[in-house]
């Protein structure tokens, strides 16, 4: 199951070993993203209106056909593969005071954050998720997962729920991460304009979030800031969605310093 990035590695693993690569996605991951999926060679289901629903269409095909279910973030493996970027974060930048990483299920930001603070305890790692649909921050709130709607945004790979056999990504960003915050469509939009504008970075609303969350809260107190995009391809109707933020503020800038790293 994938919002689409996830389900791009697989399948492109699956065809270096020559095994088959079977995606569930919902009807929220965008066009763009399905054939991208189709074109790295998976055998996609396109069904539910949520994540949840695909994840339980995804574990029941697993169980019928004894196919390998892959979690796309909560799995040791899945989460150690993505902590590497965060040894590699701390070799680019000696003295990183705050690290800021897109959230969503959490396996990047946890394998992030317990990779750096293993070494380096005092650097800040930060969480950003979209204002609508942030089920991370919703489950650390309640103390548990709990259902959270989901709503049209520019980070659409930052939705979905956490599935209800979580068992390493909660208690691991709640160990391990300092804070969250949310940030509002119009700082994504920004955020997206300002990585192409100003760095030639083609990033999906959910890659700019990090950014966006530098940019929105003009933070000076932190120096050097780190900021994680993470994923690219946006679509056409991620662009035609960003065209409407157009009128959106566009904040000077910060004067904070910020490393891009792609990971």
């Amino acid at each position: 199951m994938s919002t689409g990035n996830h389900g791009r590695a697989v399948a492109h693993a699956a065809r270096l070993l020559g095994a088959r690569a079977t995606v569930f996605v919902s009807e929220r991951v965008p066009a763009g993203k399905r054939t991208v999926l189709e074109r790295a060679g998976a055998e996609l289901h396109v069904i539910g209106a949520e994540q949840d629903e695909a994840e339980a269409h995804a574990r029941e095909h697993a169980d019928a056909t004894g196919a390998a279910w892959i979690p796309p973030f909560d799995h040791p493996d899945v989460i150690a593969g993505q902590g590497t970027l965060g040894l590699e974060l701390l070799d680019a930048v000696p003295d990183l005071d705050t690290v800021i990483v897109p959230l969503s299920g959490g396996g990047l930001i946890a394998g992030v954050a317990m990779a750096i603070r293993s070494v380096r305890p005092k650097v800040r790692v930060i969480g950003v998720s979209p204002r609508n649909g942030a089920a991370m921050i919703e489950a650390l709130r309640a103390g548990c997962v709990v259902p959270t709607p989901q709503a049209d945004t520019l980070a659409d790979s930052l939705q979905g729920g956490l599935g209800s056999h979580n068992r390493y990504t909660v208690r691991m960003v709640r160990r391990w991460v300092h804070a969250t915050v949310q940030v509002d469509e119009a700082d994504l939009a920004d955020a997206m304009r300002f990585a192409f504008e100003r760095h030639r970075l083609v990033l999906e609303g959910a890659g700019a979030a990090a950014i966006a969350a530098v940019r929105s809260r003009a933070r000076r107190d932190a120096v050097p800031v780190l900021a994680v995009p993470t994923e690219g391809e946006a679509d056409e109707a991620t662009d035609r969605a960003e065209a409407e933020h157009d009128e959106a503020r566009n904040p000077s800038e910060t004067g904070v310093t910020a490393l891009l790293a792609t990971g």
